[in-house]
Order: C-alpha cells, then sequence, then structure tokens
C-alpha cells in the first residue's frame, strides 16, 4: 500500500496499529489495543538502516497483529517540514515500497514535550524518563491518531 490519510485508512478487524516516534538514534514504539481505543507505550529500538529497522518491524508487526503504522511527523512550529519532517517523510516513502501495510503520518508538535512534562510532574528520575520517553512519545502519537480516526467515523 502506501502513505494514506485517516479518513482512508481501512483495517480488518482485530488489526491493531502500530505507533512510531523516529528519533535520530531510536525508534519509539506504541500499541493499540485490538478495538482502537487506547494507545499503550511498547519499546524503544535502537536506530539502524532502514532495512534493519523494517526487519525487526516486520517481527513485531506479525506478532502483534499489526494492521496499519501511524509515524510521528515533527513539523516544525510554523506548520513546515524541516529535517525531522523530512526523514520522517522519507521512512515513509521507504515503508511503500517495502511493505503492503498502510501507514499514516501524525502530527507529532510538542508531543515530547508534552510527554517530558508528565514525566517531571510524577517526579521521574533523569535516567528513568531518558528510558522511556520515546515510547511514551510513541504512545502520545498514536492516541492522537485514535482520536482522530474516531472524530472521522
Amino acid at each position: 500500500m502506501a502513505v494514506v490519510d485517516i479518513a482512508a485508512l481501512s483495517l480488518p478487524s482485530g488489526q491493531r496499529l502500530l505507533g512510531l516516534d523516529l528519533g535520530e538514534k531510536t525508534i519509539g514504539l506504541a500499541l493499540t489495543d485490538r478495538l482502537l481505543t487506547v494507545a499503550t507505550p511498547f519499546d524503544t529500538l535502537k536506530r539502524g538502516k532502514f532495512g534493519q529497522d523494517a526487519a525487526r518491524l516486520d517481527i513485531i508487526i506479525s506478532e502483534q497483529g499489526v494492521g496499519g503504522l501511524v509515524v510521528g511527523l515533527p513539523l516544525n512550529m510554523d506548520g513546515s517540514d524541516g529535517p525531522s519532517a523530512q526523514s520522517a517523510r522519507a521512512f515513509g516513502r521507504n515503508w511503500a515500497t517495502h511493505s503492503p501495510l498502510p501507514l499514516m503520518f501524525q502530527d507529532e508538535r510538542l508531543s515530547t514535550a508534552a510527554v517530558t512534562r508528565t514525566l517531571l510532574e510524577a517526579d521521574t528520575s533523569r535516567k528513568r524518563r531518558g528510558e522511556v520517553v520515546d515510547k511514551m512519545a510513541a504512545g502520545y502519537i498514536l492516541q492522537l491518531a485514535l482520536d482522530r480516526l474516531r472524530l472521522q467515523r
């Protein structure tokens, strides 16, 4: 398949969505439940070349019953694409040639800041914040997409 808009996203019943927060060094992952109502932080992968990342994602997709991906799109505050958004779009293009699973982008402006603020309010140590912030940001991004999906239906 290809990169799709949320209105065009169609999953077989019982399939989950996998959320990705693409960083330079890591990929934060989150999964939805099978009813597509709630997103839960799942894991953090160390980034490598696209082929390596895609192979690891393929395993997770198969094991977890994933029917589509939601990738965070880190737009600039004015809505324009910066280097990180361009990198996310390149990942999407590569994914479209790699897999038939649909992929959609979700605006992720301020997601890491919101998650970090929540972790600080919970008095989470700096070390622990570093361990969980990427997968929690993926969960935040994925929940935003689920909320949009609910509004579309």
